[in-house]
């Protein structure tokens, strides 16, 4: 069943890709695994699937010690006393939200010899309980940032969990804040990929300029 709900997953991007005129090879599916066993993940792996995303360090551990040779994604709230552990397990981090958590991964990325990637969360509803840096705070943020050396961390883009009602303007509003950043070309930035759209409403954050969807029910089913 899961290998079906992922081909038609598949099937959906390339319909949403087509209609954007957006070439597919631009929209990477991450599949989430949270609270989803194993067994589950390597059927999808079997099938082609690579990039599976985690929203906990200690659940992740067992699952990529069973599947290592895929691409696994931190996606949850990342503290940073569990740093060294997500270095170790994750290749990216989509859920950077501060500069503290910034310099905790570069050294212990460095400490490791790896290069870590990392999207910038930002928090684009009024949700309190969702992480992220406020929009209006971006750009002074990242030019606060880009006073450091940053040898190991590189970078790649920006993430938002909107409010899951209407949230194509969101999704705009995430692409007009990643325009603005490519105008600064601060050098921590190595890319400007968007990290945005789960089951629900993945179509719109393609058309609106995603490069990672983040979906979990509809491949896996409700938890």
């Amino acid at each position: 069943m899961v290998v079906e709900r992922y081909h038609q997953v598949l099937e959906r991007i390339e319909q949403a890709c087509q209609k954007s005129a957006r070439a597919s090879q631009e929209v990477h599916l991450l599949a989430v695994t949270k609270t989803f066993p194993v067994d589950l993940i390597v059927q999808l792996f079997k099938a082609g699937q690579r990039d599976f995303g985690e929203n906990y360090v200690q659940e992740a551990e067992s699952k990529v010690a069973r599947l290592p040779q895929a691409n696994w994604h931190m996606i949850g709230p990342l503290q940073s006393n569990k740093a060294r552990t997500a270095v170790s397990l994750f290749s990216t981090i989509h859920s950077l939200d501060r500069l503290s958590l910034a310099q905790r991964l570069e050294q212990m990325a460095r400490a490791a010899g790896k290069t870590m990637n990392a999207f910038v969360q930002i928090r684009l509803g009024e949700e309190n309980s969702k992480s992220g840096l406020d929009p209006a705070d971006l750009m002074a943020e990242m030019q606060r940032w880009s006073a450091h050396n940053w040898q190991a961390l590189r970078l790649v883009g920006l993430m938002t969990l909107p409010p899951p009602q209407a949230s194509r303007p969101y999704f705009a509003r995430l692409r007009q804040l990643r325009d603005q950043l490519k105008e600064r070309a601060w050098p921590m930035f190595v890319d400007y990929q968007l990290s945005m759209g789960m089951s629900d409403d993945f179509e719109d954050a393609i058309a609106e300029g995603s490069n990672w969807i983040r979906i979990g029910r509809a491949l896996f089913g409700s938890r």
